[in-house]
């Protein structure tokens, strides 16, 4: 028999963030996650001064998180004042699209390595969309074409390592170390990628490249004369794959940078910035104001880059206060000891459509994550499931669940720039029906792990 301390703040988080006909507060996920968990205090018989020690503890368990998406969304601003993501695209573009498939594999990088810096679907498109659907268009694209490539370039960005929101989300949900799933992830995830371009290919088939979006500049040209917008990029990359490649961190290695991040080791949620992958990022963002284009637009800068996370950030500190009361109350510990009789086969496939649903029905991954991992995580590992490979699947799974049809939030978003560029209708359900074979494929990584 389910127990009350379990059915009503699991049916008052569903209720509010899926029932979007509820007055003022249907469908905002916000409110969802912070009436379960005042819900879960209440019943759980939780102080007041025990809530507010779970508030904290649970925002703590997510701060690494919460300090890449606002970091790496005011990195990523920038490098766009910089100029870094012109650069990289017209690089691109010089090196690979002198014929159509060449440009389509010069925009899947671009808007892959935004999905990355900024760990964010919507926002990768909404700031790389724009500069690649009239060229797309030229290709004589379909607008649900151009669609299915900015949708799948950057929702398969915001997984990507090294900067990958969701396997941090979810290696952070499950407490273990991100470092090995990263590893994993960085052959999922590129495979993943280059199933998504091969499947692009068939929109251009036979097509020739229009005379006007043929570079007139080779790569070594564009390089000579914009270089130093990539010394940020660069410096972000060499600290990473230092650490990934070689296990050197000079976060720990370097006197000048282990005397600032020790002593806010000891500070919960600002400890989120030691986490290594952020520091590389305050780091490179730091670098970015050697240079004029940045320094002279610093308010414009934190202004715009916070604004792009700030609905974001509210989620996962939201998430974060629930996740604290859900296990100073024991309702995790509760979950589990419920499920013990179930067959693992039905734990699995449920939870794993559970999140694909919610994925779905909000566009984000990372509402997936906190909503269906703060309880399956601890499930899975009673069943003897590895936390690496639970992490790994959880990020996967959700990262398909947002893309997925009928109601795919991220490709109505992404649709809604197509048709306002254009001045054309755009069907979304063809955009996430394009999508859907990738979709499938990061669904089926996520339960092939959970089953091994």
């Amino acid at each position: 028999m389910v127990r009350i301390e379990i059915l009503v703040p699991l049916t008052l988080l569903f209720v509010i963030a899926l029932v979007k006909q509820i007055p003022k507060i249907g469908g905002d996920i916000r409110i969802a996650l912070l009436v379960a968990a005042v819900s879960s205090a209440i019943i759980s018989g939780l102080n007041i001064g025990e809530t507010a020690i779970a508030f904290v503890d649970g925002i703590d368990r997510l701060s690494w998180v919460i300090m890449l998406s606002i970091f790496g969304s005011l990195y990523a601003e920038a490098q766009s004042r910089l100029g870094a993501i012109d650069t990289t695209l017209n690089s691109l573009r010089a090196a690979f699209g002198s014929s159509p498939k060449g440009l389509i594999v010069a925009i899947f990088i671009t808007l892959i390595m935004a999905g990355s810096l900024l760990g964010d679907a919507i926002a990768a498109a909404t700031v790389i969309g724009f500069l690649v659907i009239n060229a797309l268009t030229e290709l004589k694209l379909k607008p649900e074409q151009i669609g299915m490539i900015i949708l799948l370039g950057a929702s398969i960005g915001s997984i990507m390592p090294p900067i990958t929101q969701a396997v941090f989300l979810s290696a952070s949900l499950v407490g273990v170390d991100p470092g090995p799933v990263i590893k994993i992830a960085y052959v999922t995830v590129t495979i993943g990628a280059i199933l998504a371009i091969l499947e692009s290919f068939r929109f251009v088939r036979g097509k020739g490249m229009p005379a006007e979006l043929i570079p007139d500049q080779k790569v070594m040209q564009i390089l000579k004369d914009r270089w130093k917008t990539l010394i940020p990029l660069l410096v972000l990359i060499a600290i990473v794959l230092a650490n990934t490649l070689f296990n050197y961190n000079i976060f720990t290695e370097l006197t000048v940078f282990s005397a600032v991040l020790e002593p806010l080791q000891e500070i919960k949620i600002i400890q989120g910035v030691t986490f290594q992958v952020v520091s590389a990022i305050i780091v490179a963002f730091a670098v970015s104001f050697l240079f004029p284009s940045v320094r002279k637009n610093t308010k414009g800068v934190f202004k715009n880059g916070l604004g792009k996370v700030y609905q974001t950030v509210q989620i996962q500190v939201c998430a974060g206060i629930m996740v604290g009361v859900f296990y100073a109350s024991g309702l995790i510990d509760k979950v589990a000891l419920m499920t013990e009789g179930l067959a693992s086969s039905m734990v699995k496939f449920g939870g794993a459509l559970s999140m694909v649903i919610v994925g779905m029905l909000t566009g984000s991954q990372t509402t997936a994550q906190s909503v269906i991992v703060t309880f399956l995580g601890p499930i899975l590992e009673n069943m003897n499931v590895a936390p690496e490979m639970i992490a790994l699947g959880a990020s996967h799974i959700a990262a398909a669940g947002q893309n997925m049809p009928p109601v795919g939030l991220t490709a109505f978003v992404v649709c809604g720039l197509i048709g306002g560029i254009l001045n054309k209708k755009v069907d979304p359900l063809k955009v996430m029906m394009l999508a859907l074979p990738n979709s499938l494929y990061f669904l089926a990584i996520g339960l092939i792990v959970w089953f091994i």
